[in-house]
């Protein structure tokens, strides 16, 4: 095992913006997904982000080809994970899906990787339920998009995680230049369970016409001093997402207040998910 190698499960957004800061932070990273079309696409995604930075002064072009060399792509999940001291799942906000993962990481790591589930909503300690033979080593690390912008992870521990475990987990999340906080298995954790709350009450002012989407970001970013509004997060998040998360609340917690409003719904059925389908609550078609 390399106490410098990390693996990703997913090369989506999230994935491959938790590869990029790995690679960044000096560790070699293995970026894994079912088929060679998405594996590539993430590793352009990070190439075109350094890139960027070379361009504006931040990063050397020796150190964009240095962070380059230490990232591989990998379609077969038992290459993807070998000698690494940690597997970061980023896998669609699907229980199933990553039942099937974690069974499946379970049986290809040896027990003294670290098992970690990039989920926002979903228990950890459910999720530990397919790790039968090493429940203890799977722990939950949330991280929030953009990655390589946003400082937090949430270091979620489930019922079987050990304290040697969440230990070398909040270590390994500082390594990579990000602040942990540790808390409690809870649906939604801390942050997407007071962002559930104003995504559906924002949707909620549009839906009944309490005000416009601009002026309900407006709001935020002059009155709160947030520096992007409420329904500017959904869209560039996914109004897809955003549902997704609202109705795992709904269905973990039964609380009213996470039922999603309509208007989430309907867009979605009409492929108004922001800025990555053109339209969400704004349009991006001539941006």
């Amino acid at each position: 095992m390399n106490s410098e190698s990390i693996a990703v499960v997913g090369a989506g957004t999230m994935g491959a913006g938790i590869a990029q800061v790995g690679v960044e932070a000096g560790f070699r990273v293995n970026l894994i997904d079912v088929k060679e079309e998405f594996v590539s696409r993430g590793i352009q995604s990070i190439r075109g982000f350094l890139e960027k930075k070379v361009a504006k002064g931040k990063m050397t072009s020796e150190q964009c080809a240095s962070a380059l060399d230490r990232l591989t792509g990998h379609v077969d999940v038992k290459s993807g994970v070998r000698d690494v001291v940690m597997v970061v799942e980023a896998v669609f906000e699907n229980i199933d899906l990553k039942h099937e993962m974690f069974k499946t990481l379970d049986e290809c790591c040896p027990a003294e990787v670290i098992l970690a589930s990039n989920t926002s909503t979903l228990s950890i300690s459910k999720i530990a339920q397919a790790a039968k033979q090493h429940p203890e080593r799977v722990i939950g690390t949330h991280y929030f998009s953009p990655v390589p912008l946003m400082r937090l992870v949430e270091v979620v521990r489930g019922e079987a995680t050990t304290d040697a475990i969440a230990e070398q987990t909040i270590a390994l999340v500082r390594k990579l230049g990000k602040t942990p906080i540790v808390i409690k298995d809870v649906p939604g954790f801390v942050v997407n369970r007071l962002l559930c709350l104003l995504y559906n009450e924002a949707a909620s002012m549009v839906e009944q016409g309490i005000a416009t989407p601009a002026d309900i970001d407006a709001a935020v970013k002059l009155g709160c001093n947030w520096p992007m509004g409420v329904t500017e997060i959904m869209d560039m998040a996914g109004v897809d997402v955003v549902l997704l998360a609202l109705k795992a609340m709904y269905e973990m917690t039964g609380e009213e207040r996470y039922k999603p409003t309509k208007l989430l719904s309907e867009m979605v059925e009409q492929k108004k998910l922001g800025k990555k389908t053109g339209e969400g609550f704004y349009s991006y078609a001539a941006k």
